[in-house]
C-alpha cells in the first residue's frame, strides 16, 4: 500500500507511544482490512495502561490498545462475499479457534484459543488499519453512524449479560454500577420488557443520567451493612412486593455491591456477575444456598449478541449516542485515557488516523 499503520501502543505499564507499523496483510481469503474511524475507550484498556495486567493477562511486550471500534472496509480477500470496499462496519474484536468444544457449542467467547484485541499478546484496534474475518464485521445500516458503530461492542457486552440473566417481560431487575456497561444493561433490560429497572451507584451524576436514560428508579448505597442496604433497596422500590428483585446484574465488580445484590434478591432469583474487581471477594454463600439462587458469570459476548446489538441500535430501541460525552483526535489518545481514568464523562471516542 506504500503507507504505514499509525498505532497507539502500550510499551509497558504507564508508558504509551505512537508508532508507525506495517499495514497488516490479509492472513486469509476470508479476511478484510478495515480503516478504523472511531474507537471507544474501555475500562480494560485503562487497566492495562495503569497496571500492565488484568489477572493472568500480562503485557510482556508492546501492544496496540483499543477494541471498541468501527470503520470502513479498505480491502477484501478473494473469498469474501458479504462485504465490499467502502462498507461501514462494527468490529467484533475477538476471533476464536472455531474448532474446540466450546466453539462448537456456540459459546465461542469461552474458547481457550481466543485471539482478542488488546488482550496480551494480541494487538488492538487503535491503529489506522486492522484485519478481521468478514463474519466478525457487522455492516452498519446507512442511518447508523460510525460513532454508534463503536458502541456496538459495549452494547454487545450488555446484551450478553441480559441474555445470561434470561430477562423476560415484567421482570424486576437491579443493576449495580451505572458506568457505560451498567447503563446499557438498563437499556437492554428495558428493550427486553423488564418493568422495573433500578440503577445503583455511589455517584449522583451517574444515577441522574441513568434515571433519564433507561432506569425506572435509582438507589444510592448507604454506609451500612450489605444486608441493611439490601433491605432499604428492596423497601425503597417495593421490589417483588418486598420479597426482593427477580434479577440482579452486577456491572461494578465492587465487593459491597456483590454482597448487597445477593441479599436483595427474592427466593429463586437470578444473579449475574459482569463487573470485574478484586480476584476474590467475601461472598454470602449461605444466603445463596438458602434462597436457591441462580448464579451465573458473563464474559464478553457470544453467538448472536453482536447481531442483536446492531439491530437494537438500528431499530431505535436503544439510543447509544447519548452515552458519547467526548471525542478526541487520534493524536490526543493519551489525554483521553487520562480523562477516562479520572472518571470524566461516560464514553469518550478516539477518532481514526487522518489520511
Amino acid at each position: 500500500m506504500g503507507e504505514s499503520n499509525r498505532s497507539f501502543v502500550l510499551e509497558s505499564k504507564g508508558k504509551v507511544k505512537f508508532e508507525d507499523r506495517p499495514v497488516p496483510e490479509l492472513a486469509s481469503p476470508n479476511d478484510v482490512l478495515i480503516n478504523i474511524k472511531q474507537t471507544g475507550i474501555c475500562g480494560s484498556d485503562v487497566h492495562y495502561w495503569v497496571s500492565g495486567a488484568i489477572g493472568h493477562f500480562v503485557v510482556r511486550s508492546p501492544m496496540v490498545l483499543g477494541h471498541e471500534s468501527a470503520g470502513i472496509v479498505s480491502r477484501v480477500g478473494s473469498g469474501v462475499s458479504s462485504l465490499k470496499v467502502g462498507d461501514r462496519v462494527a468490529l467484533e474484536p475477538g476471533v476464536p479457534c472455531r474448532r474446540c468444544t466450546r466453539c462448537k457449542e456456540g459459546h465461542y467467547n469461552l474458547c481457550a484459543e481466543m485471539a482478542f484485541a488488546a488482550t496480551p499478546p494480541f494487538d488492538g484496534t487503535l491503529a489506522k488499519y486492522y484485519t478481521l474475518p468478514e463474519d466478525f464485521c457487522y455492516k452498519l445500516p446507512d442511518h447508523v453512524s460510525l460513532e454508534e458503530g463503536a458502541l456496538v461492542e459495549p452494547l454487545s457486552v450488555a446484551v450478553h449479560l441480559v441474555r445470561q440473566a434470561d430477562v423476560k417481560p415484567g421482570n424486576s431487575i437491579v443493576v449495580f454500577g451505572a458506568g457505560p456497561v451498567g447503563l446499557l444493561v438498563c437499556a437492554v433490560a428495558k428493550a427486553f420488557g423488564a418493568s422495573t429497572i433500578i440503577a445503583v451507584d455511589i455517584q449522583p451524576a451517574r444515577l441522574e443520567f441513568a434515571q433519564k436514560y433507561a432506569a425506572t428508579g435509582t438507589y444510592t448505597p448507604e454506609k451500612a451493612s450489605a444486608e441493611d442496604n439490601a433491605k432499604k433497596l428492596v423497601a425503597a422500590h417495593n421490589l417483588g412486593g418486598g420479597d426482593g428483585a427477580d434479577i440482579i446484574i452486577d456491572a461494578s465488580g465492587a465487593e459491597p455491591s456483590i454482597q448487597t445484590a445477593i441479599h436483595a434478591l427474592r427466593m429463586g432469583g437470578t444473579y449475574v456477575q459482569g463487573g470485574m474487581g478484586k480476584p476474590e471477594v467475601v461472598f454470602p454463600i449461605t444466603a445463596t444456598c438458602v434462597k436457591e439462587l441462580n448464579v451465573r458469570g458473563s464474559f464478553r459476548y457470544s453467538s448472536g449478541d453482536y447481531k442483536l446489538a446492531v439491530e437494537l441500535i438500528a431499530s431505535g430501541k436503544i439510543a447509544v449516542k447519548e452515552l458519547i460525552t467526548g471525542k478526541v483526535a487520534f493524536e490526543q489518545a493519551e489525554e483521553a485515557f487520562h480523562d477516562v481514568k479520572a472518571g470524566k464523562g461516560i464514553k469518550i471516542l478516539i477518532e481514526g488516523v487522518k489520511d
